[in-house]
């Protein structure tokens, strides 16, 4: 392949991934909606410490998946925040909201 077929190529790839990271956010971001919906739903009180919990970890994904989304516009999705290299696109798939490769992650949770 040329230089030239190259540098065409890498755009296109680039935003081909972005449109399947996009993807991945937005079915996390619906199945956490979903989620909040039926928690909203239950009718049980809202002092219930569990479901408080839950919805709380809810509304943290969310706003993970929000942060995700402003990633990919800024061009450093897929790049830890910690040690800004590559994170597996393989862990992206299972996590497509992850800040940070495996190694980095320590304590955090994702």
């Amino acid at each position: 392949m040329s230089r030239d077929a190259a540098a065409r190529t890498a755009p296109r790839l680039e935003r081909q991934a972005a449109e399947e990271a996009r993807g991945r956010l937005e079915h996390a971001r619906g199945t956490r909606l979903v989620q909040l919906r039926a928690l909203t739903e239950t009718g049980q009180s809202a002092d219930d410490h569990l479901m408080s919990a839950q919805r709380d970890a809810i509304e943290r994904v969310l706003k993970e998946i929000d942060e995700a989304f402003a990633r990919i516009e800024a061009g450093t999705y897929g790049l830890c925040l910690a040690c800004a290299k590559p994170v597996p696109a393989e862990r992206l798939e299972i996590l497509p909201y992850t800040r940070h490769c495996v190694a980095c992650r320590g304590g955090q949770a994702g």
